[in-house]
């Protein structure tokens, strides 16, 4: 039986990589997906058997689309796929319902285990990853992420995009006073004031591209 894989990366190179590293896997066909919005539409026409999801993409953020993608279906296989080795974005997509996490600088050695494993009906992180996750459920994390909630990360993404509210609440799908809120709360925790503070923030942390 065939096998159907969503790839959704804004970078054509990353992509092509992964399609090659793929087709190591016996009857695997790839569909490709630039945007979150284009991989969502696909997701909901193709009913991929896993979506191997980049975290950081413009406008309509990895975290955003995993939440619309368990939301439409809370049987999904969702493998993250992020250049982000801080544990705080593994630990918040699992908590959205992703099967596993792999950084790209893990992927020419793990991608195909980690795809087989997701199919196969495991929760898959890379060795590294794991050990770091296991660190920061045990003991107070040093990362200044670790008290932003999932919402709060995708907010702070976008104000690293330059997005005002008004271009958050469109993308987001909620109200200008929901992520005025979520500013606030995001600018307490991180004891940041102005939203151009913010912005450096978030560009410095590699919330957005």
């Amino acid at each position: 039986m065939a096998t159907t894989i969503l790839v959704v990366d804004d970078h054509p190179i990353v992509r092509a990589g992964c399609l090659q590293l793929i087709q190591q896997i016996p009857k695997a066909t790839v569909i490709e997906a630039e945007t979150g919005e284009e991989g969502y539409y696909l997701f909901k026409t193709h009913a991929p058997d896993l979506v191997l999801l980049d975290i950081t993409l413009p406008g309509l953020g990895g975290l955003e689309v995993l939440r619309r993608m368990q939301a439409n279906n809370n049987k999904s296989k969702i493998l993250m796929f992020s250049m982000h080795e801080d544990p705080v974005f593994a630990s918040r997509a699992l908590q959205a319902g992703a099967k596993g996490y792999i950084t790209k600088n893990n992927a020419a050695d793990h991608l195909v285990e980690a795809i087989e494993s997701v199919l196969a009906g495991n929760v898959y992180l890379s060795p590294d990853m794991a050990q770091q996750l296991a660190m920061l459920n045990v003991s107070s994390s040093t990362s200044e992420l670790n008290d932003l909630s999932r919402r709060e990360l995708e907010i702070l993404r976008l104000v690293g995009e330059g997005k005002s509210i008004n271009d958050m609440s469109d993308v987001l799908g909620i109200s200008y006073k929901t992520v005025a809120n979520n500013l606030t709360q995001i600018k307490s925790k991180l004891d940041i004031n102005k939203t151009a503070e913010l912005m450096r923030f978030a560009i410095s942390h590699g919330l957005s591209q």
